[in-house]
């Protein structure tokens, strides 16, 4: 299947230009003590990567529970299901890193508790009913912005465990309801709903991290941001979750979505 990614490649990045412009930029303000010979190579890795989650991406949305669950495995999921032992829901923080989607759909058979994943909708009104379907065809649950707070109230009133899975790491919609730090060199706004959830219901709150073993596979590991929220100052989750985060780009670049226009907004001094 990787011949398709390889293909792809060759026309998003060599012939179409694919966001390249914002690709270099984000690179360049993130990594300015890299020379450009480094910077390049980080571009090109990314697109190979963002070629292959594309086809993988594909494949996800028929391919069959058994597969996927081969593909991407969960290292330490005793990290999170002791929380579900004790009756307890948790808040799952992470990013646009390696493969996501896998993680969407494979959300409630890799823990004990049932599985949320917190998304957008797709601009696409023919295509996102569909693409609903496949993500939580294998039990996955999924929640937008607008009901979200309904659904987590729902599990904590009734006592149910639930995983709250969000990714945390692109840009806000609104500016005026962000959480400013340093991040990657530049001053970056972050969503803090996973926060603001994690402290409301005193929720545990953890980080994944997803490797990729070789092409294809992938391997979440859970650590440990704040076991409770609610004895912490605010924002300090999300603090951790930015550091954490940034660790792992900048450990291996190549792997994060930097396509996005994540710095597309300016703080108001």
């Amino acid at each position: 299947m990787y011949f398709l990614s390889d293909l792809l490649y060759v026309i998003i990045y060599h012939l179409v230009g694919y966001r390249r412009k914002v690709v270099e930029d984000n690179i360049l303000h993130s990594f300015p003590n890299k020379n450009e010979e480094e910077r390049r190579t980080i571009e090109r890795l990314f697109y190979h990567h963002l070629c292959d989650i594309f086809v993988e991406g594909l494949l996800n949305l028929v391919m069959p529970l058994r597969w996927i669950m081969r593909r991407y495995r969960v290292v330490n999921p005793d990290v999170p299901n002791a929380y579900y032992q004790q009756g307890r829901s948790v808040v799952l923080m992470s990013a646009h890193y390696n493969d996501w989607e896998y993680m969407i759909t494979t959300l409630d058979h890799h823990l004990m508790a049932h599985g949320i994943g917190v998304g957008k909708r797709l601009s696409n009104r023919l295509l996102e009913p569909w693409v609903y379907r496949r993500r939580t065809r294998y039990g996955t649950q999924v929640v937008y912005a607008d009901t979200v707070r309904r659904e987590v109230e729902y599990y904590v009133h009734h006592g149910v465990p639930c995983a709250l899975m969000m990714l945390s790491d692109q840009s806000p919609s609104d500016i005026h309801k962000c959480y400013w730090t340093q991040f990657l060199n530049q001053d970056t706004p972050f969503i803090y709903g996973a926060e603001y959830f994690a402290r409301k219901y005193n929720l545990p709150v953890l980080y994944y991290r997803v490797d990729k073993v070789r092409r294809g596979y992938y391997e979440v590991t859970f650590s440990l941001l704040c076991e409770n929220p609610q004895e912490v100052p605010q924002y300090t989750i999300v603090e951790r979750y930015a550091h954490q985060l940034e660790v792992d780009i900048t450990n291996q670049p190549e792997y994060w979505l930097w396509s996005h226009r994540r710095w597309k907004h300016k703080r108001n001094h």
